[in-house]
């Protein structure tokens, strides 16, 4: 595709006086921004970024200046005898308030039966250009100076504290104190009905917590001790303050994303901030406080040392992932963090990044429309994070640290790219950091390292794994091989290399699950490895990354799948919390295969059941007095194997529970699955009452527990009417969109319904997402649930002409890959798993 020209080679900015009039019933903006800037030599005229705005009028030094839009969001801007040097724009503009999320916007709600609406912004990637004119790149980074003329009675918020505020013929006149230098795509501002808590830090930073009304102030308390919490932490871990007077945190009814760094303000979610105290699980407060530290991080991974280009964007991404677990797991080390990162990050990361196709974590990117295909959770977050990870055991914790310490010290301000962190690790290791970890981000994809044994011997090869179609590789990876045996070496550079080995205590590659590789044992080695999960000796990140791993290696076709049912049996006598959820996700590994068999489904079944009926008989259905937080999340998994199992005392007790609580009175950590068991096998007036409890409630976490459980009905009808209710955004709000067909095109009953959904509905999908980062969810959930040779054809004649969509081709092409993997995995393997469970 065409590159588009940086525009801050042609002007730099260096201050914005933005004042914006927002007529929110009126649907419009009007504003006038003053630029200081700077027009580099050999250049006549000066080019801008704006996008969909009508421009009044410029002046340029004070001399009316022509200018002219052309493709690209360019707005040029000239008038005779301008000159390179220092320069003073003025443009006069107008532009309008629309429902897609981003750029400026509505967030709808309603409190005590009246509809209201706040305005919000959402700048990132490149959405600053539709609000004012300006270098939209995060390498231009300029001080702000904004003033917001608004209806009166409202709160406003902005980056910075209110410098003053005014009622002025009726409107609201706020004008913000100066902003430190920093990238458009972090500014922001929220106007409208809100209130908070507050508290400050230890070094007197005020930090606060905002709703809107129609929610409790009650909702407010956790995320406002977790915010504090997390920035007195990164203060002392990077050793520089926080670099703002205040802390915003706000709860948006509409938002796109999970939440948004923006400096000073950061918007969420309402599920991603909001705890109820009474009713909120562990495993939601968990992702709020894990969502709020990944947002703080930013104030220092992206704020105040922003990368120079969006193709380094995991500088902000992956450090902020990774600091998230490293902050809660100070703040909560009760919640074992570093199995959540497990049985999280490296799982979506390992299984993304093991398809042909997928980028690497550091993409080159050459036009704006290329930026959000850049937002893919499993590789710029996890994988990035994972990577992180391994070079902070590479180096150690006390050397990784004193490195981010440097880099903050000498890049405040101003923009990085990826060799100025690692010379700073480098320089606190003294390790070659640029040679290990440029090879890691610049390629795609991570090696299996094949291990095996001869007498006294071990010998270790690499190379590439993949799932699924894929083209030759020769690419080799210097892997961390973090072995306890002691004549491991290091690092293993080579293809292949051999060790003699004196030691006969079981070996093991990555412990800690800390490099991102995967290991294939030979079958003398997987078994001692197996006796050791038998017997109990073997750590609980270990069972879990064994686990994981063997999953991957079925799929890749380097195992046969029906090696997972002795694996599973080996874990007969499991009690930690997140190994369940790994047993629990092989037994799932195996529904594919069973899905048209009924024998050997029902063996599936009774497998699923058979070893999870002991931690049933432990935990029951209640929380007892005292029980530990792993045990209250345990029950979740136990109860849901058991509910496959679909022994009619089990349903029925889910149904009894459904039936005789309130919806929002049921346990938290149950509800979603005893929703789910209620629909699966109840009639369709569950779906309606269900529909009427979700269009009613204003709790994000209750709204999502039902979406889980409405779109597991089995009625075709229901099905058919929850599709058709996915347009319908006084129901399902636009940022919930793709959670509920991701749930109906995984479910085997609404699978065919919502894949000819899909390619029925794609002009409304893309007339309403195309310019958000949600917009390739889409083919990606698609393929994700798509299983046979059949859907794979009609996979690619739908999508294949969009290939030259450049927000969509990696997806396409990635999805492609993993349908034909899928049904080759399910066409090797299938015989051998039915008859493996029919022999059980």
């Amino acid at each position: 595709m065409q590159s588009v020209p940086r525009l801050i080679t042609n002007f730099i900015p260096n201050l914005y006086n933005l004042s914006l009039t927002l007529d929110r019933p009126g649907r419009t903006f009007n504003g006038i921004v003053t630029i200081n800037g700077t027009l580099q030599p050999g250049n006549e005229s000066i080019v801008l970024h704006a996008k969909g705005l009508t421009i009044e009028s410029v002046t340029i030094n004070g001399k009316q200046s022509e200018f002219a839009t052309s493709d690209n969001d360019e707005l040029h801007l000239t008038h005779p005898g301008i000159n390179a040097g220092p320069q003073i724009i003025v443009i006069a503009y107008s532009g309008i308030i629309t429902d897609a999320m981003h750029g400026l916007y509505p967030c709808y709600f309603e409190h005590e039966g009246t509809k209201k609406e706040l305005l919000a912004t959402q700048f990132e990637s490149h959405h600053a250009r539709e609000v004012f004119p300006c270098i939209d790149e995060p390498e231009a980074k300029a001080e702000f100076d904004v003033t917001l003329t608004t209806e009166p009675g409202i709160t406003v918020l902005g980056n910075m504290p209110i410098k003053s505020q005014t009622v002025e013929n009726d409107l609201l006149v706020t004008t913000f104190d100066r902003t430190p230098r920093m990238s458009t795509y972090l500014l922001a501002w929220v106007t409208g009905e809100l209130h908070r808590k507050t508290a400050k830090t230890n070094r007197n930073i005020e930090v606060n917590v905002w709703a809107t009304p129609a929610q409790s102030p009650a909702s407010l308390d956790f995320a406002l001790d977790i915010a504090v919490r997390s920035i007195e932490f990164y203060e002392e871990y990077f050793d520089t303050e926080y670099p703002l007077p205040k802390s915003d945190h706000v709860a948006l009814p509409d938002f796109s994303s999970g939440a948004m760094e923006n400096w000073g303000l950061i918007t969420y979610r309402e599920i991603a901030l909001l705890a109820d105290p009474e009713t909120t699980s562990i495993s939601s407060r968990q992702y709020i406080a894990t969502v709020i530290a990944h947002e703080l991080a930013h104030q220092w991974f992206g704020n105040l040392v922003t990368m120079k280009w969006w193709n380094n964007l995991w500088l902000n991404e992956s450090f902020a992932t990774i600091m998230e677990y490293i902050a809660i797991d100070s703040i909560h080390p009760e919640w074992n963090m570093w199995l959540e990162f497990s049985t999280n990050e490296s799982i979506v990361a390992l299984r993304r990044d093991s398809i042909d196709g997928v980028q690497p974590v550091q993409t080159d990117v050459n036009h704006p429309d290329e930026i959000s295909t850049l937002f893919d959770g499993a590789i710029v977050y996890a994988k990035g994070a994972r990577l992180l990870r391994m070079l902070q055991h590479f180096v150690g914790n006390a050397d990784f640290q004193s490195g981010l310490k440097a880099y903050f010290k000498e890049f405040a301000y101003n923009n990085t790219e990826a060799d100025d962190l690692w010379n700073a690790i480098a320089k606190s290791s003294g390790k070659d950091i640029q040679k290990l970890m440029n090879t890691w981000i610049s390629q795609p994809g991570y090696p299996v390292l094949s291990a095996s044994m001869d007498g006294s011997d071990i010998t270790l090869s690499q190379r590439q794994f993949f799932v699924g179609p894929h083209a030759k590789s020769n690419r080799l990876w210097p892997i961390p091989l973090n072995s306890p045996c002691s004549e491991m070496p290091e690092l293993m550079n080579e293809k292949q290399i051999s060790v003699m080995r004196h030691h006969t205590t079981p070996l093991r590659f990555n412990v800690g699950d800390s490099a991102h590789f995967i290991t294939h044992y030979d079958d003398q080695l997987m078994q001692r490895l197996l006796d050791e999960v038998e017997s109990g000796n073997l750590p609980v990140l270990d069972r879990v990354q064994l686990l994981d791993e063997t999953i991957l290696l079925a799929r890749g076709g380097v195992l046969p799948s029906a090696a997972l049912l002795p694996l599973i049996r080996a874990y007969k006598n499991e009690t930690s919390e997140h190994v369940w959820t790994m047993l629990h996700a092989t037994i799932g590994e195996l529904k594919k295969f069973v899905e048209y068999d009924k024998a050997s489904e029902t063996k599936l079944r009774q497998l699923s059941a058979e070893i999870a009926t002991n931690e049933y008989r432990r935990l029951g259905w209640t929380a007892q007095d005292n029980e530990s937080e792993d045990d209250t999340k345990l029950r979740s998994t136990i109860l849901s194997m058991m509910l496959y199992s679909e022994q009619p005392e089990v349903i029925k007790q889910a149904q009894n529970i459904y039936n005789n609580t309130p919806i929002s009175e049921i346990d938290a950590e149950l509800r979603p699955l005893i929703i789910s068991a209620a629909t699966r096998h109840g009639e369709g007036k569950i779906v309606d009452d269900l529909l009427q409890i979700y269009r009613d409630s204003t709790s994000g976490e209750l709204r999502q527990d039902i979406s889980v459980g409405v779109t597991s009905t089995r009625i075709p009808e229901k099905i058919t009417e929850l599709l058709e209710l996915i347009q319908d955004s006084s129901v399902i709000r636009p940022q919930d969109v793709a959670r509920w067909f991701v749930y109906l095109i995984r479910g085997r009953e609404s699978r065919d319904q919502a894949w000819t959904w899909i390619q029925d509905n794609w002009q409304w999908i893309e007339k309403t997402f195309s310019g958000d980062k949600s917009y390739d969810d889409y083919p990606r959930y698609g393929a994700s649930a798509l299983t046979t040779r059949k859907q794979l054809d009609e996979y690619k004649s739908f999508f294949m002409p969009k290939l030259i969509d450049v927000a969509l081709t990696r997806t396409i092409t990635m999805g492609i890959s993993e349908i034909e993997g899928r049904a080759e995995l399910i066409e090797r393997d299938g015989p051998s798993v039915l008859k493996a469970l029919l022999d059980l």
